[in-house]
């Protein structure tokens, strides 16, 4: 959701420098994409000289702002229960005086969903392997492009993500 967040802004942002006609703005904005969404430890060099100019990047440095939070979050879900609470706590204050509409409106959606962020952060679980099977059947899909009937999209799907390991037999000589 943050990542969803902090993109919308760095497009609202981008749109507004090219409606001003502020081109300095509108290239400096070129650049951030990637930079702002990675993990700050996984940054090419340019993407770190990026992300070093964002706080100059707007006037009222909104999208540092909320790059800045979208690390605290993501920090956050590391500590353990106790603390993650209070942090989440004070996270959902700040967010909400931003006065970022897009971040605004996801302190809103994480304060609704906070029990189940705190059970997600308590329980250690996360979506990762749900998404990764979900991507899985997406790629499935796309191979069986022009299979002419479902029931042999679905045998694909089966044997792909069933957990199956056929193998061929060794040629002999």
């Amino acid at each position: 959701w943050m990542s969803d967040a902090l993109d919308q802004v760095r497009k609202r942002l981008w749109n507004q420098a090219r409606r001003e006609g502020d081109e300095e703005t509108t290239k400096r904005m070129r650049g951030v994409r990637y930079a702002v969404l990675k993990n700050p430890d996984h940054l090419t060099g340019r993407q770190d000289e990026s992300l070093t100019a964002l706080g100059n990047t707007d006037p009222r440095g909104q999208l540092y702002r909320a790059w800045r939070l979208k690390e605290l979050l993501r920090n956050l879900l590391r500590h353990p229960i106790e603390q993650a609470r209070g942090e989440l706590k004070h996270w959902v204050f700040w967010a909400s005086h931003s006065r970022i509409p897009e971040i605004v409106e996801l302190s809103r959606k994480i304060r609704r969903r906070r029990p189940d962020i705190l059970r997600t952060i308590e329980l250690g679980y996360s979506n990762a392997r749900l998404e990764a099977f979900n991507n899985r059947i997406k790629v499935t899909i796309r191979m069986a492009y022009g299979f002419h009937h479902v029931n042999n999209l679905i045998s694909f799907v089966m044997l792909r993500c069933g957990g199956l390991d056929i193998r061929l037999p060794e040629p002999t000589n």
